[in-house]
């Protein structure tokens, strides 16, 4: 038996401009994992939880995945979402899906059937089959960020990480992620987005790949981030396969982050071994992580601009 770990993120960007306070972010963060570490606590495994969490995550308006995703070149929201079991090392996802409260749910679906990464017309019908309720995402944050860079004819390569009243041209990347490690040692991760907003019709994240969310028996890992830079670092699928490779957890992320700051990307990542090691990791301005032990909580948001590895 080992002592439960959980980690969750909720993007990373440039800025926290309004942030609620980073006091009402940290709230947020917080009460999301103390409801997500519960079932750890309870003796759920590492998959529930981190389902449990993304679905939380989801639901807070917020951030960019579920309630709250950004709004696409026509105007429409399509969601992406992954799950790995890093027992089985199973991957499931769930890729440009509509109308669907949470889309983690049907990736946690997909992990027991024979096709376990969908698309579009899939994703719909998948939704369709399971009698998913209809649910219109689009918040009256994100639909007027999205008429004000329509006006603007789409200067803004990416909607902000935080859905709150647009006030100036920062950009943000918005994704949110939970990587969990249960009392039996089983690890999980999983990672959902709502895109990086504005983007071409048909674009795929990073969100629904193994180059953003990956787990084995040894590490697991969730990415944010610009999904294009994390795609071409494939970077949880690299962080977890050199812990595999007998590095340890810190050094496979500041090995693989200094490379990502060698090659000017933008990203960020929580990540958790088997030995129950925590650790966040940037190349973006901000990035934000919260994570607990059970016993305590700690997060990322105050923590300086720039490149940064900790491990905790």
């Amino acid at each position: 038996m080992v002592q439960p770990k959980l980690i969750i993120h909720g993007g990373a960007g440039s800025s926290l401009k309004g942030k609620g306070g980073i006091e009402g972010l940290r709230k947020t963060l917080y009460g999301i994992l103390d409801d997500a570490y519960s079932l750890l606590r309870a003796g759920k495994s590492a998959k529930d939880a981190v389902v449990r969490g993304c679905q939380l995550l989801e639901n807070e308006p917020r951030f960019n995945a579920g309630t709250g995703s950004v709004l696409q070149s026509d105007g429409q929201v399509r969601m992406s979402a992954s799950l790995m079991d890093g027992t089985s090392q199973q991957f499931s996802g769930i890729i440009n899906v509509s109308r669907v409260q949470n889309p983690i749910e049907l990736a946690e679906y997909l992990q027991q059937q024979r096709d376990r990464v969908l698309s579009d017309y899939g994703a719909a019908e998948l939704s369709r089959e399971l009698q998913i309720p209809i649910t219109d995402p689009i918040t009256d944050n994100r639909l007027e960020e999205w008429l004000q860079d329509r006006q603007d004819n789409f200067r803004r390569g990416m909607a902000n990480v935080i859905a709150e009243p647009v006030e100036d041209d920062e950009a943000g990347r918005g994704t949110i992620g939970v990587v969990a490690l249960d009392a039996e040692g089983r690890l999980a991760a999983g990672t959902s987005t709502g895109g990086k907003g504005f983007e071409r019709i048909g674009r795929v994240s990073d969100s629904a790949m193994p180059a953003g969310n990956y787990a084995t028996r040894l590490a697991a890992v969730s990415c944010t981030g610009i999904g294009e830079d994390i795609i071409d670092e494939c970077l949880a699928a690299k962080i977890v396969i050199r812990v595999s490779d007998g590095m340890s957890l810190q050094a496979a992320m500041e090995k693989s982050f200094a490379e990502a700051t060698e090659n000017q990307r933008d990203l960020g990542a929580i990540a958790l071994d088997a030995q129950g090691h925590i650790a966040w990791g940037k190349t973006s301005d901000v990035v934000l992580a919260a994570y607990t032990d059970g016993d305590r909580n700690g997060d990322s948001l105050e923590a300086d601009p720039g490149t940064q590895v900790q491990k905790i």
